[in-house]
């Protein structure tokens, strides 16, 4: 595990790892502050002082279950972390694609990132601080629990573990099992999400599941299924 004072993005770090043959499997890096932080289709993440920004190395096997399927995986190692080192009996939710909410509200950021066998996952954790990122609602583990006095190093050192578990999971028992645990921790089948389609609208259905792939499920007022393979929902 590595730790630097400031960084532009510790994605962008590993990612020119990676690129010059340096890349490592299970290596951890965490900047204290990002001043280039990026999440999910580009969007600025605030990355001042006092949250967790940190980035880990993946190496793909042929074997392995679609990358991109990893994004379930970290889901459930930071729902796991927080909910077994600092959040109790706080409810927490798993939305798709890769969201963690406490109280209806973002806490973390995931971004994964493909340079040839390699995954780099970013992961930012609202530790101190919940970020403005515009219309969305944020909260950080400060706000639900103030009494704690863990830092952003703690956090990581909290999270290493299961995701570890978890990624040997998604090796040896499969994506099936990963989604049917992923599923258990989400919005509940029958829940009321919108979707943004192509053109820019506002598309809003029933939440009937996850396909095999990850994909979500759809069911429309008219009674169709859809598959969603990407982008954005909101729940409600």
């Amino acid at each position: 595990m590595e730790t630097v004072a400031e960084t532009a993005s510790t994605n962008a770090d590993l990612k020119a790892r990676v690129l010059n043959g340096d890349g490592q499997a299970g290596l951890w890096l965490r900047a204290e502050k990002q001043s280039g932080g990026v999440g999910r289709l580009g969007r600025k993440w605030e990355s001042p002082k006092g949250n967790l920004y940190c980035s880990t190395m993946i190496e793909i096997a042929p074997d392995d279950p679609p990358p991109h399927t990893l994004s379930f995986v970290v889901s459930l190692a930071v729902h796991e972390m927080l909910k077994s080192q600092l959040m109790g009996d706080t409810p927490i939710l798993l939305k798709w694609p890769n969201d963690v909410l406490v109280e209806n509200a973002k806490i973390c950021g995931i971004l994964l990132e493909r340079v040839g066998n390699f995954i780099v996952v970013g992961i930012g954790v609202n530790v101190v601080f919940a970020p403005n990122i515009g219309e969305r609602a944020t909260i950080s583990i400060q706000d639900v629990n103030d009494q704690n006095a863990n830092d952003a190093a703690a956090v990581l050192g909290f999270l290493v573990e299961p995701m570890e578990n978890w990624l040997q999971q998604w090796r040896s028992k499969g994506l099936a099992h990963i989604l049917e645990q992923w599923t258990k921790r989400a919005h509940p089948v029958g829940s009321i999400v919108t979707t943004s389609t192509a053109d820019g609208s506002k598309l809003s259905g029933q939440f009937s599941g996850l396909k095999d792939d990850g994909a979500l499920c759809l069911r429309k007022p008219d009674g169709a299924l859809i598959e969603i393979h990407a982008g954005d929902i909101e729940i409600g």
